[in-house]
């Protein structure tokens, strides 16, 4: 009893002391929100608290508001709140760049792409570049490359340079190719075609290293313009979510003006840069060092390079040659013991390596590359990472898992590739591709992205073609979709387990694991995962709120949730213009 009366005794005015705490002062107090912070320690909450850019208090509404005071305070009535979302590989310039160029996107034959280069030459001057994104010979009744002469007749006194959807293909008129002072001599550089006419003529498409055969010779972008595609790409990336983008290649002069930017407070969200592994400039990059957290918006400690070239314009390189193209293998871009001794001197000077590869012979030189780099360093924790990791070979599936190698895929390729993939690689090879479940049943995360503005920097679509597999018409739902949609070869359409309920569906991600690719992978991916990917106290208030929480909604609503506010730091860098009571605050 003597026991029990002391320790009551001690006990009251500690706990008197405790409710009479003064509340802390926060910036910032969220509250009446769905949270799913992805934080297992509290993976559920209401409200939180912000200071400083970082979250100070995680809980209920009731807790946060006994402990934290603020001049602005949200009620945000039941919205659903997630991690900021990431998208993990973008091209936050060519992005802005393309907000100004024609947008070729969905174009349904080449007549429509000249029409559209038509209509722009009657409203710039003679002599002027139209520049242009987004064709897709895959979309047109005659799936071949298209040539100049179209482009002659529309335009014959503009420069006309157009960029295939995956930017891995261009198509110019006869004055650019003249312009260049290319003609019947001259001969493919490595790693890339001049696209040639039964006589040898260049048709007017280059294909990857190619295509800096024309590109070398366009007057650079100007500081001014360069920042200007920054900005508004950064604008329409804050509008759809998202909090960070993995900026996947970028040169000295972009890498400038970045900084810049970051000093003046004018980035809205943050940016996670690869350094392009081709410039010039890499081995002074790679002397100076990383760049971790450059005013909290900027980090550089990434070095971008190329495999392969992409699916659609059959550059992929595969073991085995295209099944739609018999004889052609694809190409690469450098050797095995290149990337070795790249990623070797990457990673003793801190760098990451993020190597593009798309073919299944692509993928297994990168990680035969990465394997014999990482013996060779000793680094562990190096964090390698394959860009799209498309087509695997099946015995390279576990070798991402026992490695630790990151791929850094793109789900909405699946869903604009699903149409064609499978004349691409026949039958076994499909099976391999766009592999989502089986890499992460080997044991490695996967980053999600959209590779914008090779698809549209919106995270819901990526989201909602990672659970579902399907466009947004539902297709497919069953195999009589893949007959009527698809283009198949004569045995894929033997089976139909391999398209009824989504392309592939047993490769589909859990609705969790989506969210994960979007969110805490990705930040995983970028060594930023004690800073941001959950919603926890420490870590930076980086915030993507939606009117509804999706998990509760059919899957084929996920993409149309809309987005409330995107918060970065704290601040809030985007809101619904529905809300105008937000934007007040």
């Amino acid at each position: 009893m003597k026991v029990f009366l002391t320790t009551a005794l001690f006990s009251l005015p500690l706990f008197v002391i405790s409710c009479s705490q003064p509340k802390m002062k926060a910036d910032l107090i969220i509250t009446n929100g769905i949270f799913l912070t992805l934080d297992d320690r509290m993976p559920k909450a209401e409200a939180i608290a912000v200071s400083d850019g970082k979250i100070t208090g995680v809980g209920t509404s009731n807790e946060i508001l006994s402990r934290f005071y603020s001049d602005k305070t949200l009620d945000i009535q039941k919205a659903f709140v997630l991690p900021g979302l990431t998208d993990g590989h973008g091209h936050i310039v060519e992005l802005g760049a393309s907000l100004n160029t024609l947008n070729l996107l969905g174009a349904r034959s080449p007549e429509a792409v000249a029409a559209a280069v038509r209509t722009e030459a009657m409203k710039v001057q003679p002599g002027t570049w139209i520049k242009g994104r987004g064709w897709d010979q895959n979309l047109w009744t005659d799936k071949s490359f298209p040539d100049h002469h179209i482009l002659d007749k529309v335009a014959p006194d503009n420069f006309v340079f157009l960029v295939r959807v995956d930017g891995h293909a261009v198509w110019v008129n006869k004055r650019v190719m003249d312009f260049a002072g290319i003609g019947r001599s001259t001969q493919s550089p490595a790693g890339g075609e001049i696209v040639r006419d039964r006589k040898g003529d260049p048709t007017g498409v280059f294909l990857d290293a190619a295509i800096n055969l024309i590109a070398s010779k366009i007057p650079p972008p100007s500081d001014a313009e360069v920042e200007n595609a920054i900005l508004r790409a950064v604008d329409t990336c804050a509008r759809y979510g998202l909090t960070e983008v993995h900026d996947a290649g970028i040169n000295q002069q972009t890498l400038n003006i970045y900084k810049k930017l970051a000093e003046e407070g004018k980035l809205k969200i943050r940016i996670y840069a690869m350094y392009n592994g081709s410039d010039s400039t890499l081995p002074q990059i790679l002397k100076e060092g990383p760049i971790v957290s450059y005013n909290d918006y900027f980090t550089l400690r990434s070095v971008k390079v190329y495999m392969d070239g992409a699916l659609g314009s059959r550059g992929a390189a595969l073991v085995q040659s295209y099944s739609d193209d018999p004889g052609n293998y694809g190409f690469t871009e450098m050797s095995e013991k290149d990337l070795e001794n790249l990623t070797i001197a990457s990673l003793a000077n801190g760098f990451q390596v993020c190597t593009h590869a798309i073919g299944d012979r692509a993928n297994h030189i990168v990680l035969n590359a990465y394997e014999k780099a990482m013996r060779a360093s000793d680094v562990h924790n190096a964090r390698l990472r394959v860009e799209h990791a498309q087509v695997l070979l099946k015995e390279d599936i576990q070798r991402f898992g026992k490695l630790s190698i990151i791929p850094s895929m793109q789900p909405s390729h699946c869903t604009s590739d699903m149409y064609w993939a499978e004349s691409r690689l026949g039958p076994e090879r499909i099976k391999y591709a766009y592999a989502w479940q089986s890499l992460l049943n080997s044991g490695c995360v996967i980053i999600g992205g959209s590779d914008f503005p090779v698809e549209s920097p919106d995270p819901r679509l990526g989201i909602y073609a990672a659970v579902t597999r399907k466009d947004l018409n539902g297709i497919p739902e069953n195999f009589n979709d893949a007959l009527r949609y698809f283009q198949l070869t004569p045995d894929a359409q033997k089976d139909s387990s391999y398209f009824n309920n989504g392309f592939f569906p047993m490769q589909k991600m859990t609705l969790n694991e989506a969210i994960k690719a979007f969110t805490i992978w990705p930040s995983y991916g970028a060594f930023q995962e004690n800073e941001k990917g959950t919603i926890s106290v420490g870590k930076f208030a980086d915030l993507t709120i939606f009117e509804k929480d999706f998990r509760m909604l059919p899957v084929n609503e996920i993409y149309s949730d809309e987005i409330l506010a995107t918060f970065v730091g704290g601040k809030m860098v985007y809101v619904n213009p529905s809300l105008k009571e937000w934007r007040l605050r």
